[in-house]
């Protein structure tokens, strides 16, 4: 099950999705590989790994210079590997606008990947890098921060996965809508989580995930929220939400 975590807004908890969805996966006995397809590399240094220090990221691997193997890196973590990301995935976008077969580029990447769950990070644009995720994806993970301008920009966002599955990827469908940064505090919060349930029904997921302090911390240690603070409301969320994506998944 290969999975895009996809908002083209920044900061609205994309990357923490990734790397606490994969930890509780991997806790519950899945194979998961993390795909840092962000320039940024903020998955891989999340997970504990030196982006700068990397010889061999996704840049090579998707410009067809080396093999998944030769790129695939283990973590301290079992059971979650990842295809490391640093700067150098910003030339890529760029460099594969000129191959033949650009937008597949990811999915022969991962072609033959023995895991579970292959999660994907992707960038906050619409670019190549994230039209490679689609085309390689069989679900779409959108996080959503609960602020006025929640629902800006996701139309477009839906009509860019539409047109992946009509031209290129036609078993790509949505997984769910998750509320992140939600506060219980503010009426904002809640009407944005209404708006949500009355556009997208069921695809809304019923775990909500907090505005938490343990979770904007954990990244700065290279750790996910279930080694950092387990008993944080931020953990017990994305545990409940990693039981959620298993139960839709079917897996």
């Amino acid at each position: 099950m290969v999975i895009a975590v996809l908002n083209q807004k920044g900061g609205v908890g994309k990357t923490t999705t990734v790397i606490n969805v994969a930890s509780y996966l991997a806790q519950a006995g899945k194979r998961v590989v993390i795909v840092d397809a962000d320039p940024q590399g903020n998955a891989t240094s999340g997970i504990g790994i030196d982006k700068n220090a990397m010889k061999l990221t996704l840049y090579d691997g998707l410009l067809r210079k080396k093999n998944t193997s030769d790129i695939l890196t283990l973590t301290a973590h079992k059971n979650i590997t990842v295809l490391p990301a640093n700067a150098n995935l910003a030339g890529a976008e760029v460099e594969l606008a000129s191959m033949h077969g650009r937008e597949f580029a990811l999915k022969e990447l991962l072609h033959g990947v023995l895991a579970d769950y292959i999660i994907i990070d992707c960038p906050p644009s619409l670019g190549l890098l994230t039209i490679n995720a689609l085309c390689a994806a069989d679900k779409v993970l959108i996080p959503v921060q609960t602020e006025y301008y929640a629902l800006e920009g996701i139309s477009q966002l839906l009509q860019i996965v539409q047109k992946v599955q009509k031209s290129a990827n036609p078993q790509l469908s949505i997984l769910g809508v998750l509320l992140t940064m939600f506060d219980q505090r503010t009426s904002l919060s809640k009407q944005v989580q209404d708006e949500l349930a009355t556009h997208f029904g069921d695809l809304l997921f019923k775990t909500v995930i907090p505005r938490n302090v343990r979770l904007a911390e954990a990244p700065s240690h290279g750790i996910p929220i279930s080694q950092y603070d387990k008993w944080s409301k931020g953990a017990r969320s994305y545990k409940a939400l990693a039981k959620e994506i298993t139960a839709r998944t079917g897996a």
